[in-house]
C-alpha cells in the first residue's frame, strides 16, 4: 500500500478515536487513565487495519478476527487481549448507536473475560458537598445548581440531561420525560430539592441566558444562549469537583452510579432502579449489588425465614 493512503486511513480512524474518547470522558464518565488505554487499543486495531488498507469503519467481522488472533501468536497476556476486545466491543457499538456503521463487527469475537467492573459511587454526604459548592444567584450559577440537583436526583446520563427541552420537565407533576440510548423514552419522577432548583432556574436564570436566541427549546443553556453541550457539563462539573475536594475521577457518570446505589441502599428493588436508570437488560443493573453489601444483608434478613429466626438462650 501506498504510504499516503495508509496515512489517510490512519487519520480517518484517529478521528473516529478522538471523539470516540471525548464520550467516554463525557458520557461514560471513565477516567483519563482509562479513556486512555481504549486509545492505545484502538490506535493499535487501526494500525494493523491501515497495513491492510482499511479504517476502523470499513473492518468487518473476519479482519478483526484475525487481529485479536494476530495478538494471541504474538504472546501478548491474556489480560491485555481482554482489554483490546472490550475497547473493541465498546468502541462499535458507540460506532452503531451513532449510526456511523450499520453493523458491529466485534459481535462475536470471543477473548478472555475481564475482571469484574465495580463502578465509583458517591455517598451521600459528597454528593450533598459537591451540590453546595454551587452558590449564588447568577443565571449561570442557578443553571449549575439545578443541572447537579437533576442529573442526582434522576440518574440521568449527561446527553440526557443536555438533551433535555424546556417541555421534559414536569414540575407541577414531578417528572422529567427523557430518550436515553436508542431514542427509548422514560419518565423519571423529580424530588424536592431538584424541583425547586428548577423551577428557581426557570424563574430567574434561563430567561437571562437565552439572550438572542429566544425559540430555544432547550432546558439547560450556556452563555451564547444555545443548547448547553456534554463536554460543557463536564467542564462545569470539574470546577465544582475541585472545589469539594473529591477525587479528580469524579464524572458525570459517577452521580449516576451514586443515584442507583443510594436507591438500593434505601430499600429499592432492582427492578425499580433499572427502570429508573433505562437499563435494557437487569443484568446491567446487577452490578450495583456488587457495591451494596449493606443492602443485600438488610434484604436478606427481613426476607429470609431462618435470618428472622433467633435461637432462645437455653438452645444455645
Amino acid at each position: 500500500m501506498k504510504p499516503e493512503s495508509k496515512s489517510k486511513h490512519l487519520a480517518l480512524s484517529k478521528q473516529d478515536i478522538d471523539h470516540f474518547c471525548s464520550y467516554l470522558l463525557a458520557e461514560r464518565g471513565l477516567a483519563l487513565n482509562t479513556a486512555a488505554s481504549y486509545r492505545r487499543d484502538l490506535e493499535k486495531l487501526a494500525q494493523y487495519l491501515a497495513d491492510k488498507g482499511h479504517t476502523l469503519r470499513t473492518a468487518n467481522h473476519v479482519m478483526l478476527v484475525g487481529y485479536f488472533q494476530s495478538l494471541a501468536q504474538g504472546g501478548k497476556a491474556p489480560s491485555s487481549i481482554a482489554r483490546a476486545g472490550a475497547s473493541a466491543r465498546t468502541f462499535y457499538q458507540y460506532l452503531k448507536e451513532e449510526e456511523l456503521v450499520q453493523d458491529n463487527p466485534a459481535i462475536g469475537i470471543v477473548t478472555p473475560q475481564p475482571g469484574l467492573y465495580l463502578p465509583q459511587y458517591l455517598g451521600q454526604a459528597q454528593v450533598a458537598m459537591l451540590i453546595n459548592q454551587v452558590t449564588g444567584s447568577s443565571p449561570s450559577k442557578l443553571r449549575d445548581r439545578a443541572m447537579l440537583e437533576l442529573i442526582y436526583a434522576c440518574g440521568l446520563r449527561v446527553s440526557e440531561l443536555v438533551g433535555l427541552n424546556r417541555d421534559d420537565v414536569h414540575l407541577s407533576e414531578r417528572y422529567v420525560r427523557c430518550l436515553g440510548k436508542g431514542g427509548k423514552e422514560r419518565i423519571v419522577p423529580i424530588g424536592t430539592p431538584a424541583a425547586i432548583a428548577v423551577e428557581d432556574y426557570l424563574q430567574r436564570g434561563r430567561g437571562k441566558l437565552l439572550r438572542r436566541y429566544k425559540n430555544e427549546q432547550a432546558l439547560f443553556l450556556n452563555q451564547r444562549g444555545s443548547r448547553l453541550t456534554r463536554q460543557g457539563f463536564w467542564l462545569i462539573l470539574k470546577q465544582y469537583i475541585r472545589a469539594a475536594k473529591l477525587p479528580e475521577d469524579v464524572s458525570p457518570h459517577t452521580l449516576r452510579h451514586s443515584f442507583a446505589t443510594h436507591l438500593l441502599e434505601g430499600g429499592a428493588d432492582l427492578r425499580t432502579v433499572q427502570e429508573l436508570l433505562g437499563h435494557a437488560d437487569i443484568s446491567t443493573t446487577q452490578i450495583y449489588t456488587q457495591v451494596t453489601p449493606q443492602h443485600l444483608i438488610k434484604v436478606y434478613q427481613q426476607c429470609h425465614p431462618h435470618a428472622k429466626t433467633a435461637l432462645s438462650p437455653e438452645k444455645k
